[in-house]
């Protein structure tokens, strides 16, 4: 059986413990068939919401075999969530990250990470945990395709602005770059959202190469990060 190939540079190993900070609450959140591992920091009713959506985490070992738990290895979102200083705040974790639900399946974190019960189950999450608030969607690496399902398929949800790091928005473009196996069990975008929009590249990218993200984000919506790594990104100032 042929291998997935680049997609097992998405990060391997244990995932490290993390400390959040005491005004950060980890929150378990059922939403479909999945529960979903959220930390938030709320205290404001009518400010807008900065809502982080994790990266496809450890889905692949170092043989680009598929892993049996997905949950990243890093904190690399977890830290720029915490550090946001906006007075409200959401981390939503992929399903099956940190929690495996009984419906967890190897094809939620390889073929089918974009499917349609995976979008619905984070979309859900996002439209409960926003309430009324405007939203700011933050997506990191795969974390970016989710987001942005998210806002061309729930057109209720209020999101003011989208924000991209290091992330895939043409899962089929991306696999087709690589010769990797296509995510067959996968949505995918045709058009990216119509709103306001920053998109922060990785000067050299190796697992999300720059090319693919100019050849669907203008110039002008692209904020390039030198002297850092898909995984090992600089604090950055997003531009809220």
């Amino acid at each position: 059986m042929r291998k997935w190939g680049i997609l097992s540079l998405l990060l391997f190993g244990c995932a490290p413990v993390w400390h959040a900070p005491s005004d950060f609450i980890y929150a378990p959140f059922v939403s479909g068939e999945y529960t979903l591992a959220t930390y938030q920091r709320l205290s404001d009713n009518t400010s807008p919401i900065h809502i982080y959506i994790e990266g496809d985490g450890n889905s692949f070992d170092a043989r680009g075999i598929p892993t049996s738990d997905p949950t990243p290895n890093g904190t690399l979102l977890r830290d720029m969530a915490s550090r946001d200083p906006s007075p409200n705040v959401a981390y939503i974790a992929r399903p099956c990250q940190y929690v495996m639900s009984a419906s967890c399946s190897r094809t939620d974190w390889t073929d089918g990470r974009f499917s349609k019960k995976i979008i619905d189950s984070v979309s859900g999450a996002v439209k409960t945990i926003a309430q009324q608030r405007p939203i700011v969607l933050i997506g990191y690496s795969g974390g970016a395709m989710v987001s942005g399902i998210i806002i061309n398929q729930t057109p209720e949800l209020n999101v003011i602005r989208w924000i991209t790091i290091a992330g895939v928005l043409n899962h089929s473009e991306w696999t087709a770059y690589f010769n990797d196996m296509p995510l067959s069990k996968s949505l995918d975008m045709t058009a990216l959202p119509t709103i306001p929009q920053v998109h922060y590249i990785i000067a050299g990218d190796r697992v999300v190469p720059n090319s693919l993200s100019r050849r669907w984000v203008a110039d002008e919506n692209i904020v390039v990060i030198p002297n850092a790594k898909h995984d090992k990104i600089p604090d950055i100032n997003l531009s809220f």
